[in-house]
C-alpha cells in the first residue's frame, strides 16, 4: 500500500471531487444561472417564482423525485446499466478473476458437499465419484496454473503474464 499511496490519494481526491463537490457545485450553479438569467427576465415566470428561495424549494421538490425516478429507470428498466457492468467486468482483471474463480470452485464445492453427506452416512464413495473429484481437481489445478498470483503462492512458475 505504501508504494501506491500517491495513486490512492489521487483516486480518493477524484472520487470526492467528481461525486460530491462537482455535484453540489453544479446544482448551485444551475439554480443560480437559471433563476437570475432566465426567470428574473420573464415576468410570467417571476410571478410563479417570486424569489430565488421559492425557486430552489420548488425545483428541489419537483426535481429530486424526478431524478430518483430517472436513476431507478437507469438501474432497473434500461439496458444501460447492464452494458456498464459488462464493460466493467470485461475491463477489470480483478473482477474477471473472481468470476473465473467462482466458476471453477462452485462445482468442486457441490461435489465435496455431496461426498461429505455420503461419508457422514458411512457410505463408500464410488469409483465414478472419485474420478469426478479428480477431474474437478485437475481443472482447478489448470486454472491455478494460468494465474501468476496462485502459481506464486504454490511456488510454481508460469509463462502467462496476462492474468
Amino acid at each position: 500500500m505504501r508504494n501506491n499511496l500517491g495513486f490512492r490519494v489521487w483516486y480518493y481526491f477524484r472520487i470526492g471531487w467528481g461525486n460530491y463537490f462537482t455535484f453540489v457545485f453544479a446544482a448551485i450553479n444551475t439554480l443560480t444561472v437559471t433563476y437570475y438569467l432566465a426567470i428574473e427576465q420573464i415576468p410570467t415566470l417571476k410571478q410563479v417564482f417570486p424569489s430565488f428561495f421559492y425557486y430552489v424549494i420548488m425545483i428541489t421538490a419537483l426535481g429530486v423525485p424526478f431524478l430518483i425516478a430517472i436513476g431507478y429507470f437507469h438501474f432497473k428498466k434500461s439496458n444501460a446499466y447492464k452494458a456498464e457492468r459488462d464493460i466493467s467486468v470485461e475491463s477489470d482483471p480483478y473482477v474477471k478473476r473472481i468470476l473465473q474463480n467462482t466458476e471453477n470452485i462452485l462445482p468442486l464445492y457441490l461435489r465435496m458437499s455431496d461426498m461429505l453427506v455420503k461419508i457422514s452416512n458411512n457410505e463408500k464413495l464410488s469409483d465414478k465419484e472419485l474420478t469426478e473429484l479428480k477431474e474437478l481437481q485437475n481443472n482447478l489445478l489448470k486454472h491455478i496454473d494460468t494465474s501468476k498470483d496462485y502459481a506464486s503462492i504454490l511456488g510454481k512458475k508460469t509463462n502467462n503474464s496476462d492474468n
